[in-house]
């Protein structure tokens, strides 16, 4: 990504790769590993274990969770009780740094403040990174992300979950199919 983009172009781009990931969210986004085949099962970091990071967690189900980490105790013991194999952690940078030679991949469900700096040290690591969004809260902080994963060859991806659903897509195929006119201005 040029570091000379301005704003604007940068909602326009941001814009455009939304409306082609929302209309062909059909196709899933590959997670990709260099030490596994692709009938082994994905060895998973864990950074948030509650609210959010449920639902990623029985999507994983199939995967081997190796680590799995929480400052609030309580939602670590409750997650811990689905999963005993894992090793409990309240610091994400332990985890990741004691856990770096037996994870594929990293995901990240946690408030908002902690999700570019544990992907951005899940990629300097060569990890895998799956994170909810906001992935970042600044355009710096997203080309740091993106050259993080083109750097490392790490395939990442942010969890936008309902805007890959039916309006959303209707809304994509309205735009491009010149309903509206040309659109010439957009407040995100």
């Amino acid at each position: 990504m040029p570091q000379n983009i301005t704003r604007r172009e940068f909602i326009e781009q941001s814009l455009t790769v939304g409306a082609v990931m929302a209309a062909s969210y059909a196709m899933p986004m590959p997670v990709y590993s260099k030490s596994k085949s692709a009938n082994e099962k994905l060895n998973i970091a864990c950074v948030g274990t509650a609210n959010r990071a449920s639902a990623a967690y029985s999507g994983l189900r199939n995967e081997t969770f190796v680590a799995i980490c929480d400052v609030d105790k309580r939602f670590l013991d409750k997650r811990a009780k689905d999963y005993p194999q894992a090793t409990q952690y309240s610091d994400f940078r332990k985890m990741l740094e004691k856990e770096e030679k037996n994870i594929d991949a990293v995901y990240v469900a946690t408030p908002d403040h902690i999700h570019a700096p544990a992907t951005a040290m899940a990629l300097r690591m060569g990890k895998h990174a799956y994170t909810e969004k906001p992935i970042a809260h600044t355009v710096e902080e997203c080309r740091i992300l993106a050259e993080l994963a083109k750097r490392h060859k790490c395939v990442t991806q942010m969890g936008t979950q309902i805007h890959a659903g039916d309006n959303y897509r209707r809304v994509v195929e309205l735009i491009q199919s010149g309903a509206i006119g040309k659109v010439r201005e957009a407040h995100v």
